[in-house]
């Protein structure tokens, strides 16, 4: 838990704000998980603070929502053309994904139970950054990657808008999104590691 809350602190996801006579804050709470080793032994220990997103309103506290989810087609082909054009191929999972898109509702979140600051117990979190669990949190967090990829120059395919391509003096490198899964792939070994470097940051 430590962890989880030290994470969100640095990525300043709420300020601690006196709650509005005219707002009821959504809830959130605690999701406990034991992640296994493939041998059965237990690797970590794992918490989530989680929004609860069926307080939500729509219209209210989120427009749109929309996950980037990839057919797995896709995902196929990819992986073909890398074997056929004997490229490498390297997958990574984007930590803490989804606490990183930009709130544009003002929302609020009840204090955690158990962790409230006693001298101000009756505040609330008015997110600035998306939690887990709440309905926008993929749509933010691809707008998110989106424009990380767009400002790195990576255009958007036209066949499918999770595929991500740039073209560098003849050479080519593709990006796929996967919910907060990356493949990447392509020729141009300079311009992938440069990739892979500024999203490890």
């Amino acid at each position: 838990m430590q962890e989880e809350l030290q994470t969100l602190k640095q990525n300043q996801n709420w300020d601690l704000v006196p709650k509005p006579d005219d707002v009821k804050p959504i809830s959130c709470k605690w999701v406990f998980e034991v992640k296994m080793q493939p041998d059965g032994s237990i690797e970590r220990y794992k918490a989530r603070l989680v929004a609860r997103e069926f307080s939500q309103q729509c219209g209210l506290d989120y427009d749109e929502t929309f996950s980037p989810v990839v057919n797995i087609i896709i995902v196929r082909v990819l992986i073909a053309l890398a074997v056929s054009k004997a490229w490498k191929v390297w997958q990574m999972d984007v930590i803490n994904a989804f606490l990183y898109g930009e709130v544009n509702q003002e929302i609020y979140m009840e204090q955690t139970k158990g962790l409230a600051i006693k001298e101000k117990h009756e505040f609330v979190c008015k997110l600035r950054k998306t939690l887990y669990g709440l309905k926008q949190a993929p749509t933010t967090w691809y707008e998110k990657i989106v424009k990380f990829l767009v400002q790195s120059g990576y255009t958007v395919t036209p066949a499918n808008s999770k595929l991500f391509i740039k073209k560098h003096e003849g050479k080519l490198t593709m990006v796929l999104v996967y919910v907060d899964n990356l493949i990447i792939t392509g020729d141009d070994e300079t311009e992938i590691q440069r990739t892979r470097d500024n999203l490890s940051i």
